[in-house]
């Protein structure tokens, strides 16, 4: 699959922790001996090359136990990686050693409700509101003493990583993001789209039903296996490419979060109330200053904004790349070198 890159809108604006090792994770071959260089110098790495991160990591950060990936030197400039639903950190299973190999301290966490992250207490709630799950990501970094890093996302991971630049712009050196900006509030969320929008967004609707919460419960795997198929259409992956990260599902409160959170844009849960402030600043659409490049597959069959409908929301040094050869919403995974590349120029814009 080639990773064509359309430069098609470029505008620069100016300037505790215990090691678990995971048996279904076991390592299949070192990953630094799969890495190549390009004639740039710059490393690439051929998708799928990858199958493990090896042990992961469990930290308490906040109301969690977070499980993560950590690959290169302790020392290095962290990159912090945000996947999304319904995926896991295999996303960036090829792109962690790309910039590990560079130096870069890459952390790759399971969001809440994915693999081996637990919450602390059987009396937090299960919310999956937008604004939680960027604290969880200000909570790990407070705990792995993560002063400020370079942050990347796909998907809810996208959002997540807009909202803790947007929110928290001191400790965010540089944003790589997916789909561009995805902060919304529940406010917006009310307004209709017309149909043929709408009828992306079917599973949003299923899981408003308890109905549909029940199906998710029984038939994850085969709701998660169908979204890749359509938010990916060209994407060939094979069977233990999808159970890699199918058994991040398998978590006792992945149906709750996942729910939790389409039900709170629709305004049909609510939020917690400590987090109403925050949830507040969002729903005004903050400009991101931070150094930014966003990413967007020419064959992304997800719901996703035109590139064009989110440039001004960036205000610092900015970047739009169009990566094609048919590459869908799970960018990271499907164009590992060139989510790498925006992560390596990125850091250098800043």
């Amino acid at each position: 699959m080639t990773e064509q890159i359309d430069l098609h809108r470029r505008h620069l604006l100016g300037a505790a922790v215990t090691t678990v090792a995971i048996a279904q994770f076991a390592m299949a071959g070192s990953a630094s001996a799969q890495l190549s260089m390009t004639k740039t110098g710059a490393t690439t790495i051929k998708p799928g090359t990858n199958t493990s991160f090896g042990p992961l990591k469990q930290v308490t950060a906040g109301v969690l136990n977070m499980g993560y990936a950590e690959l290169g030197p302790a020392d290095g400039a962290p990159v912090i990686l945000l996947h999304g639903w319904p995926y896991d950190i295999h996303t960036y299973i090829d792109v962690a050693p790309i910039l590990a190999s560079r130096g870069f301290r890459v952390i790759v966490p399971y969001l809440r409700g994915y693999g081996t992250t637990q919450f602390l207490s059987s009396e937090t709630p299960r919310n999956g509101q937008q604004a939680v799950v960027a604290v969880d990501v200000i909570a790990l970094m407070d705990a792995l003493q993560i002063d400020k890093a370079i942050v990347g996302g796909c998907d809810w991971g996208a959002r997540t990583a807009n909202i803790v630049a947007a929110l928290w712009p001191e400790r965010c050196k540089a944003l790589v993001s997916v789909s561009g900006y995805l902060i919304g509030s529940q406010q917006a969320n009310k307004m209709p789209l017309p149909p043929k929008a709408e009828l992306q967004w079917w599973y949003q609707y299923y899981f408003a039903t308890e109905r549909g919460q029940a199906g998710y419960e029984k038939y994850r795997r085969d709701f998660a296996k169908l979204i890749w198929q359509i938010a990916s259409p060209q994407w060939t992956f094979d069977d233990a490419t999808f159970e890699r990260s199918a058994r991040a599902f398998d978590n006792s409160d992945h149906v709750a979060v996942v729910i939790h959170n389409y039900r709170w844009r629709l305004g049909l849960a609510e939020g917690e109330p400590q987090y109403d402030v925050l949830e507040q600043r969002l729903a005004k659409a903050p400009v991101i200053g931070v150094p930014t490049i966003t990413l967007e597959g020419d064959a992304n069959g997800a719901p996703h904004p035109d590139p064009g409908a989110y440039a001004k929301k960036f205000s610092g040094k900015y970047e739009h790349r169009l990566i094609t050869g048919g590459i869908g919403h799970n960018l990271p995974q499907e164009a590992p070198r060139a989510f790498a590349d925006a992560i390596l120029e990125v850091a250098s814009l800043a």
